[in-house]
């Protein structure tokens, strides 16, 4: 137990769980990296083997402080969920991230992103998505032959891994969808959207119960109608039983009925 304790100690000085770099350089970024980490984590939420993380730290080699970087949005297969300060692959049983995302922001270089994308490529990364949100671009490697080859054409673009189908198009420039047609989107969009169905089946609802109440008054207006008719030939009923009756005694008299 104490040297489970001082190795984590260790570790927290060896490997801090903060580099320094904020998360996202604009609102747009920040949106992409939500937007994408929560959709993951929502496509995965029945998976405990599959760990989801956003913009947190990988260190790919033990006791090299410097291999490591920290994906937008990056996915574990075999790995539980969990909470982590960072991603210690040598303490996940040697598992890198399978699958990452980058979002630009205006403070990436080309320089940077070169890097890291012989990072993902040298560390074993399957899949590699990198969207431009101000170039609304999205391009994507998969690992083939032990590097990562990029693919064509992204449009309509279905992730091996994932199942997840890209749509480089729209307001936005990129749609990603479930793999049963649903869009990504945020705990807020989602939360919008479900106030959005509650709204509408409220206003069906009261719909239903108006036409409902119409109906039932144009039942009862129907209904006393048909009672009126029903007096109505019920009177003049009586009225033709009176005059058969009358007819009757003046034959009965002998007078004329004319």
């Amino acid at each position: 137990m104490k040297t489970s304790i001082v190795r984590e100690i260790d570790d927290a000085i060896l490997y801090p769980d903060d580099d320094g770099e904020p998360m996202s350089d604009n609102t747009v970024q920040f949106r992409w990296i939500c937007t994408i980490v929560e959709g993951l984590e929502f496509l995965f939420r029945d998976r405990p083997d599959v760990f989801v993380a956003g913009n947190l730290l990988w260190y790919a080699q033990e006791g090299s402080q410097q291999v490591r970087t920290a994906p937008d949005a990056m996915v574990v297969f075999g790995r539980p969920k969990g909470e982590r300060g960072s991603y210690m692959q040598w303490r996940e049983g040697g598992v890198p991230p399978h699958v990452v995302f980058e979002v630009r922001s205006p403070g990436n270089t080309v320089a940077e992103m070169e890097w890291k994308f012989h990072f993902y490529e040298d560390r074993g990364v399957q899949e590699y998505y990198f969207f431009d949100p101000d170039a609304r671009s999205l391009q994507g490697w998969i690992r083939r032959d032990g590097r990562l080859e990029e693919v064509v054409d992204v449009r309509g673009w279905i992730s091996p891994l994932l199942g997840i189908r890209f749509e480089p198009d729209g307001p936005e420039g990129l749609t990603i969808h479930h793999p049963d047609g649903t869009p990504f989107s945020t705990a807020l969009e989602a939360r919008e959207e479900a106030l959005d169905q509650r709204r509408q089946k409220l206003a069906e609802r009261r719909q239903k119960l108006e036409e409902r109440r119409r109906a039932d008054v144009e039942a009862r207006r129907a209904e006393a109608e048909a009672r009126r008719a029903e007096a109505a030939e019920s009177k003049a009923e009586a009225e033709r039983l009176r005059a058969e009756r009358l007819a009757a005694r003046l034959r009965e008299l002998g007078e004329s009925i004319d």
